[in-house]
């Protein structure tokens, strides 16, 4: 098992960035979150095999057509053993959380 966290800025907000980076990790199996942060970097927190978090990295690296990324900072974690992968509303408060094995949360 491998986990990352990665700050993503650049032009990526407000193009779809969060949703392809969870269609990403439901695509290798990848389990962890993604969030807008106040400042317009994205956050990602992802864990899973080590080939699978490889591939999910590439493709948030290239990201969707329309996105443009200058900074893509990858760092590893300690494993924490999410079961899912969630788009996190509200940069970073406690708010509604979209999860890609369930419909919405409180």
């Amino acid at each position: 098992m491998k986990r990352v966290r990665i700050i993503v800025e650049g032009g990526i907000q407000g193009v779809g960035y969060r949703y392809f980076v969870s269609d990403a990790a439901m695509r290798y199996n990848v389990n962890g979150y993604v969030r807008n942060l106040a400042g317009g970097q994205v956050e990602i927190d992802a864990e899973g095999e080590q080939d699978n978090v490889n591939q999910f990295l590439f493709s948030c690296k290239e990201g969707p057509q329309y996105a443009r990324i200058d900074t893509f900072l990858v760092s590893d974690a300690p494993c924490y053993g999410f079961d899912s992968f969630r788009i996190k509303f509200g940069m970073g408060l406690k708010n509604r959380i979209l999860s890609s094995k369930s419909k919405a949360t409180r």
